[in-house]
């Protein structure tokens, strides 16, 4: 969906789609990246702190409401205060029944023009162990195991990471969902930077599916918002890479896809990618760059 200043419309437009997906079927539902306000990151702007809030709070008390009504999983994508001064870009998960599951914080940060996002987020914490905090909150990479399916959560930059799909996927999820935000740069005046670029954004997300047996759910904002044309584009790809759905780039949609998750053993026994993992020989994997 798009997005505009006024807060509230975006909540209500957000509500609404819930709204239709479940009244198409739907079971699971993800919203876009900050899908609260326009994405205020492409400018430092302390004004725009006043936007986040606590999670569990406003929103999710609110979603966790509609989720019980429909009887349906909401991903929701929100800016979170942790405390004063500590800002996440977090992701909570609400259950069928209303039940707050716990929240995912971005783990991977851009700061390029466009999207300054180290102004305003925090990485999230990695796990140190089972330690477990407030509201049954975990830190570092998350795995969901709500009504429907044992979902992934991961977010926007976190897309160009193998790392974090392998990990999530290593955890027991069966479907990766990547609220997102992400668009061309309306001053590019090279058409195929702009044609590469979402190339490479739907092509990574693909590979993912495929090295990990599990489907992928890219769910991106579209709109123009100064400088940036988001792009839409949001796809579903299954364990092998295939497209089941793919949005128009400037449409709004609201999209129910059936993913048969009993395919996933056969898709894993087929090209058995997680059998084959020499985990002995990846410690190289931990250096930021072996020299």
């Amino acid at each position: 969906m798009s997005c505009t200043e006024d807060v509230e419309a975006n909540f209500q437009k957000a509500v609404q789609g819930i709204r239709d997906a479940a009244a198409k079927g739907a079971n699971i539902v993800c919203l876009q990246e900050l899908f609260r306000s326009l994405y205020f990151c492409d400018v430092e702007d302390h004004k725009n702190f006043l936007l986040a809030e606590p999670i569990p709070g406003p929103s999710t008390e609110s979603l966790s409401s509609l989720a019980r009504e429909l009887g349906v999983v909401i991903i929701a994508s929100l800016f979170e205060k942790r405390a004063h001064g500590l800002y996440h870009n977090t992701t909570a998960v609400l259950d069928a029944d209303g039940a707050y599951l716990g929240k995912y914080r971005k783990m991977h940060i851009p700061d390029d023009p466009g999207y300054y996002e180290k102004f305003y987020f925090t990485p999230g914490d990695a796990a140190m162990g089972e330690s477990v905090g407030e509201a049954g909150d975990k830190d570092g990479y998350r795995v969901f195991d709500t009504k429907f399916a044992k979902i992934g959560v991961l977010i926007c930059w976190d897309q160009w990471y193998p790392e974090a799909a392998r990990i999530t996927s290593l955890m027991g999820a069966e479907i990766l969902f990547y609220p997102t935000a992400i668009g061309w740069d309306t001053n590019e005046t090279d058409p195929v930077i702009n044609e590469e670029q979402y190339g490479a954004w739907q092509t990574i997300q693909r590979g993912h599916a495929v090295a990990n047996g599990v489907y992928v759910v890219a769910v991106n904002r579209t709109g123009r918002e100064v400088d940036q044309q988001f792009w839409g584009g949001s796809f579903i790809a299954n364990p092998q890479g295939r497209l089941l759905y793919l949005a128009p780039h400037e449409e709004e949609v609201t999209h129910v896809e059936e993913l048969d998750l009993q395919k996933l053993d056969f898709y894993r026994t087929t090209w058995p990618f997680l059998r084959d993992r020499r985990i002995d020989s990846y410690k190289p994997i931990l250096k930021r760059y072996i020299d």
